[in-house]
């Protein structure tokens, strides 16, 4: 076994100080070589940890005596002479990163996302492991892994431990329910006023859905670990038996807004437990720590995911249709705001979550895995329930997912997930796949189309705003300052501005909070006097047709529909039309 430590001495520092304990067989091949993770799962870039790693030291631990070490590559120890010793590894780690996937310290609490913090012994990966984690005595200890002692967790092997995040804390809230015969676990850190019967009730309402939904569960237990923070904030990761959710302003988490948040994040996460963690790609099976593990299925663990999340909290009833439409709405606003869909596929995009996924980027170049993945899930959704008349739909392509993937521990490949696609709809869906996940297809007209036949409508409308709407280009004020933002391609905007300008007159009439207004005349054309890299110029604006930013759409329900669509709505989201 593996035995691993963490502890502090002041946690105004932010430091902890971590110790890793392994015995080396006296065959064993040398060097010992020592990783630490150089990404998480959930985030599909390089995060090079290491930044946070301080005064690395090894011994042996019968003697004392310091053991030769070097570092080989920005996130790689190699150790010599450690053949028949048993090991102990010593460093600090910078825990002041609060949010799903950090780790903080301070006098209130121990959070630790062990991934970020924890070197492993390259190729015995999965050896079984111990954690000991040293906080004052009264101090409570949440976390998906098993407690075999106070503050004592254990684990399978690395992947178990490093992807089962903790909080200690002596303020720490807990409460729990039972879906499906299970214990559901929620920790809350943070001073909230949290309305627990009611949260209770509907994150048993959604578990008891998805539980419904696989016809099983990958875990024994399920642990949602929730900080509060007393700022604004969002953001949630997935684990194999839990999910971190970082959630602000505390005092606002049962407001309306806050609340939906909560409930579309955990509802998120939750689904994740199957789909990413159990149903796994083969290119992650299992993950490889050191370096990118590239994926062309991104689509299907985020976009599937995605759409599910929102959409299962109105099938059991915890949203209504029109809360469900609310947050549609966002995930088409957010999609039809970029023009990168255009540029690249679903498949490419999966693929460069590991280049620049998580960054704005160059200017129209990517698409959103997360975004558009949801729309062309729901699209393939509606389109097998018109196929089978609601016989099938997308809850059996995951079954099957499930069946196949994830209660076998076999990686999935993009021809696997195709294979069960057309096998659940009856036919071959290839065309689907080259125009929405290879191809660049636009999806409104087909969202529309199958929309319909659930009894509802894909809408339509202007953007109000003059420099959005009529020119396509965005602005924001800064210091005073109206500089462009975005220019959207083909535009009247793109022929005249570029991003960067600074606007500062229209036909004379200087800017100042009143862009909108100075454009909305009328005119044929406008007169802009912009500063471009400090140097004055006057470019002209003309009002010309062609593409514009910020068209607004919205999914409604039909005004009036038809018996059968009345059934497919029904059939669709549980709810009488």
């Amino acid at each position: 076994m593996i035995h691993y430590r963490i502890s502090y001495a002041n946690p105004l520092t932010f430091y902890l100080q971590v110790e890793l304990t392994l015995d080396v067989a006296a065959e064993a091949p040398a060097p010992l070589e020592l990783q630490l993770p150089a990404w998480r799962p959930g985030r599909y870039e390089l995060q090079n940890f290491a930044q946070k790693i301080q005064k690395v030291e090894v011994a042996n631990a019968a003697t004392n005596q310091p053991l030769p070490f070097r570092k080989v590559t920005k996130d790689r120890w190699e150790v010599t002479n450690a053949a028949g010793c048993t090991v102990r590894v010593r460093y600090n780690f910078y825990a002041h990163q609060m949010d799903a996937g950090g780790s903080w310290l301070d006098a209130s609490q121990l959070y630790l996302n062990p991934v970020q913090a924890l070197m492993y012994a390259a190729g015995r990966e999965q050896e079984a492991c111990e954690l000991t984690i040293t906080v004052p005595e009264g101090w409570q200890l949440a976390c998906g892994l098993p407690q075999t002692s106070p503050n004592v967790l254990a684990a399978q092997n690395f992947d178990h431990l490093a992807d089962s995040p903790l909080i200690a804390s002596p303020t720490l809230v807990h409460e729990q329910y039972e879906a499906g015969g299970l214990p559901f676990h929620v920790w809350v850190q943070g001073e909230s006023d949290v309305n627990w019967p009611r949260l209770l009730a509907d994150f048993r309402a959604f578990s008891e859905e998805q539980l419904a939904l696989f016809g099983g569960f990958p875990v024994a237990d399920y642990h949602f670990l929730n900080q509060f923070l007393p700022y604004k904030h969002y953001h949630g990761v997935e684990h194999v038996n839990s999910t971190v959710i970082t959630l602000g302003p505390a005092e606002l988490i049962m407001s309306e807004g806050l609340y939906k948040e909560l409930l579309g994040v955990s509802c998120h996460e939750l689904f994740h437990t199957w789909n990413i963690k159990s149903i796994r790609p083969a290119e992650m099976q299992p993950y490889d720590y050191s370096r990118e593990n590239y994926f062309r299925t991104c689509f299907i663990a985020e976009g599937i995911t995605t759409y599910y999340g929102e959409y299962l909290l109105a099938r059991c009833h915890v949203h209504t249709p029109a809360q469900y439409f609310e947050e549609l709405n966002t995930v088409l606003r957010k999609h039809f705001d970029d023009a990168g869909g255009e540029n690249l596929s679903l498949a490419d995009a999966s693929m460069d979550l590991w280049l620049d996924g998580y960054k704005p980027g160059a200017p129209d170049r990517k698409v959103s895995v997360y975004h558009k993945g949801a729309l062309v899930a729901m699209l393939l959704d509606l389109t097998i329930r018109q196929l089978s008349n609601h016989v099938r739909s997308l809850d059996d392509v995951m079954r099957r997912l499930y069946e196949e993937f994830g209660k076998t521990g076999i990686g999935y490949t993009e021809n696997d997930y195709v294979r069960i696609v057309n096998e659940v709809a009856g036919r071959n869906m290839q065309a689907y796949f080259d125009k929405f996940i290879y191809g660049t297809a636009p999806v409104l007209e087909p969202l529309d189309k199958v929309l319909h036949t659930v009894g509802c409508q894909l809408l339509v409308g202007e953007n109000a705003s003059a420099s959005e709407g009529v020119f396509g280009f965005r602005t924001v004020v800064k210091n005073e300052r109206t500089e462009v933002t975005n220019i959207w391609p083909n535009s009247p905007a793109a022929a005249a501005l570029t991003v960067d300008d600074e606007v500062v007159a229209v036909n004379g009439r200087r800017v100042d909070m009143n862009l909108q207004t100075l454009l909305s005349s009328g005119a044929a054309s406008y007169e802009l006097s912009v500063f471009r890299q400090n140097r004055l110029l006057a470019v002209t604006l003309t009002a010309t047709p062609g593409n514009r930013f910020g068209q607004r759409y919205a999914v409604d329900k039909l005004e009036i529909a038809d018996d059968a669509q009345q059934r497919g709505f029904q059939q669709w989201l549980g709810w009488d039309f």
